[in-house]
């Protein structure tokens, strides 16, 4: 039977590591508590990449330093054993003489996998691995997917009305702009989820009939990587993706030099593209990728498989005619009501 102070622990690791999202990439999301005679009295959690891990915060916010020797540190994520852009959290433990270590899971990217466990367990540590594995791993499903299938977490996203259209007939004289199907309480939910991941793609359609700037405007947190498929570089480039204020990718089959804050890459427009657009965010170390539309750039991914979660917004009102919304054959996991509109969240589980 699981230890249930152990999971009482590691859940308070796992609420301390969320602080850290949108702010660690490529790092995980990682909390530590260190706890003496059943009570906490040290805990920290990575907060910036770059800056000191979760374990070396909690260590240092111990006051008394003599009771790390008769203390056990929780830790969600298995420690490094590697020295990157700061020393191994693995070799601080042992030097600490922390006698006791409780693990989430294992960690596998390559430069630790095993080593950190293996490293405490020869220095004579008790090293407990697989506490809350399930709700450890989910919490890194960017990091993980990343690392274990080369590729970024991928997010389906779009809005749709009740009776299943993604958008409204359009005639040449419809105005360029977004066609709302939700309110403001779901842009502010879309927002935050922009401010989480690293990356995020619209189809040419999408750009050149909502100009959207996919940005975050209605949440605090960092606008992600823009990333617009243009096969022939037929969009204007007074688009609000072109503005130069963030960075911003091209999928072409041109040859283009790029500019300040706008790259080109040429790629075939073909099965492949998905595969190659991966292959490039992998070797820039992005972990996660939003796709907002429209239509034929979704089900491109998941006629492919390769998606990993969507997130689907339905609105309270009707098109009656139009163009159709992509269609999911799996049962959500999460219902939710935000104002008026509701949230439908599906997973892949045999994503490739």
């Amino acid at each position: 039977m699981p230890d249930k102070q152990d999971e009482k622990y590691m859940q308070r690791c796992l609420q301390l590591a969320k602080n850290g999202l949108g702010n660690t990439y490529p790092n995980p999301l990682v909390g530590s508590v260190i706890v003496y005679k059943g009570k906490i009295i040290g805990e920290g959690f990575h907060k910036k990449i770059g800056e000191l891990h979760a374990e070396v915060n909690a260590v240092n916010s111990v006051k008394n330093k003599d009771l790390l020797k008769k203390s056990t540190l929780y830790v969600n994520l298995e420690p490094c054993a590697h020295m990157g852009r700061t020393p191994a959290c693995s070799k601080m433990i042992v030097d600490l003489q922390i006698p006791h270590v409780v693990i989430g899971c294992r960690d596998s990217f390559e430069k630790v996998a095993g080593k950190g466990i293996g490293m405490m367990r020869s220095a004579g540590i008790n090293v407990t691995v697989g506490v809350l594995k399930n709700e450890s791993r989910e919490l890194n499903k960017r990091f993980f997917t990343y690392h274990e299938k080369k590729r970024p977490y991928l997010i389906l996203k779009w809005a749709q009305t009740l009776d299943g259209f993604i958008d409204f007939e359009r005639s040449p004289e419809t105005p360029i702009k977004p066609n709302w199907i939700t309110d403001e309480y779901a842009r502010v939910s879309v927002h935050k989820m922009r401010s989480e991941e690293q990356s995020i793609l619209v189809g040419t359609n999408s750009a050149e009939k909502d100009n959207p700037s996919l940005n975050v405007r209605d949440w605090s947190g960092k606008s992600p990587l823009r990333i617009v498929l243009d096969r022939n570089m037929r969009l204007s480039e007074n688009l609000s993706l072109f503005d130069g204020k963030i960075p911003t990718l091209v999928l072409t089959e041109k040859s283009e030099i790029s500019k300040k804050n706008l790259d080109f890459l040429k790629v075939t427009f073909d099965d492949k593209l998905p595969k190659q657009l991966f292959s490039y965010l992998y070797s820039l170390e992005i972990q996660s990728l939003i796709i907002e539309g429209g239509t034929q750039t979704i089900n491109m991914f998941l006629r492919a498989n390769l998606w990993d979660e969507a997130k689907v917004y339905i609105g309270d009102n009707f098109f009656h005619k139009g163009i159709k919304a992509p269609e999911i054959k799996l049962n959500p996991v999460k219902k939710e009501n935000i104002s008026g509109s509701k949230l439908y969240t599906y997973r892949n589980k045999n994503a490739d």
